[in-house]
């Protein structure tokens, strides 16, 4: 059905009909707030906004895969400070002449998620909107010692979870620029892109166990990730080339490029964080609970060092671009501090 057809009140209604219910909640979506207890006496809030033309494509994306998507980035930030998400709001602005089949499917993608961490959808908004934009704001249970970018130390190692550079290899492939490989590597990459996996496990054991310095998830690259934890910490830090982890879908089809997206692509999801050296067997045990590979990449050194990326024999690699900046989009020089 047309939404000038179902009108914005039948929507929200369709909405609140498939929306998950969880723990905690007394008044869902229907009144003007949403009333849930808070049995822990503080929250982590988070917030993020999706624009079509700038974060997503609708001619490669599905809108169940762009509801799973904005759920999972706002989750991966709860995973990053190390707490469990507890509630969502989800705010829409959509163009007058989509259909509610769309908002279904979208809805869907957010649910299946949001079923899978016990993720209660309690509320939003909907108007009318030029192109699609998607507000998620995320609440979560924090714990007893949320873990900030700050935190680090020189002499800390540096990890990260999972595999780097896959989503943004896959948007690559997407966006056509290049021959394609085998069919399972471009579908295990596509995946990645567009059905991101929050760390949420991860976080909590390593926020529990007071094994992470500080951390941060991995969403508009490494190095530009890296240097935001660089700057809270104030320290530098020295990045092993050899030590990337890339899938085997990234190796068969980087081609040329190398490390490039594992180093500066983004929305990966996965969670970089410091820890102290004597933690390496702890942190390697957490492995197999976390059901993700942890990978030790490299060492922060003082700040005056900056932040450099070597090879196999020690040699400074040159780095042209660092990230993605919503508002600048700029060429760097990586080597010697200037």
């Amino acid at each position: 059905m047309k939404l000038t057809r179902l009108g914005e009140f039948g929507l929200i209604d369709r909405i609140r009909h498939t929306a998950t219910t969880g723990r905690g909640v007394r008044i869902g979506i229907g009144d003007d707030a949403a009333w849930v207890a808070n049995p822990t006496g503080s929250s982590l809030v988070t917030a993020d906004l999706l624009i079509e033309g700038v974060h997503f494509d609708l001619r490669w994306t599905s809108f169940f895969e762009l509801g799973y998507k904005s759920l999972a980035v706002n989750l991966s930030d709860i995973a990053a400070m190390g707490g469990a998400p507890t509630f969502a709001l989800l705010s829409l602005g959509i163009p007058a002449n989509f259909d509610s089949r769309q908002i279904d499917a979208l809805y869907r993608g957010v649910n299946a998620l949001a079923r899978k961490y016990r993720v209660a959808i309690v509320g939003g908004d909907t108007n009318v909107a030029k192109s699609v934009i998607i507000s998620v704001c995320v609440i979560g249970d924090p714990p007893s010692r949320p873990i900030r970018r700050r935190g680090a130390r020189v002499g800390d190692d540096i990890f990260v979870t999972g595999t780097l550079g896959d989503s943004a290899l896959g948007l690559k492939l997407l966006k056509g620029n290049r021959r394609r490989p085998a069919q399972r590597f471009i579908a295990q990459l596509l995946q990645r892109h567009h059905q991101p996996t929050p760390r949420i496990i991860a976080g909590a054991l390593l926020a529990r166990q007071l094994l992470a310095t500080a951390m941060i998830d991995v969403s508009d690259g490494l190095l530009q990730d890296l240097e935001h934890i660089c700057r809270a910490s104030r320290t530098g830090a020295v990045i092993l080339n050899e030590h990337l982890p890339l899938s085997p879908a990234y190796r068969a089809c980087a081609g040329n490029d190398g490390t490039r997206y594992a180093l500066s692509g983004g929305e990966d999801y996965e969670l970089l964080f410091c820890a102290r050296p004597q933690n390496r067997t702890r942190i390697k045990k957490l492995e197999q609970r976390a059901g993700v590979r942890i990978t030790r990449i490299g060492t922060c050194v003082p700040a005056e060092k900056g932040i450099t990326v070597i090879d196999g024999s020690g040699k400074l690699l040159p780095i042209r671009f660092k990230g993605h900046d919503h508002f600048e989009q700029r060429l760097v020089r990586h080597a010697k501090n200037d």
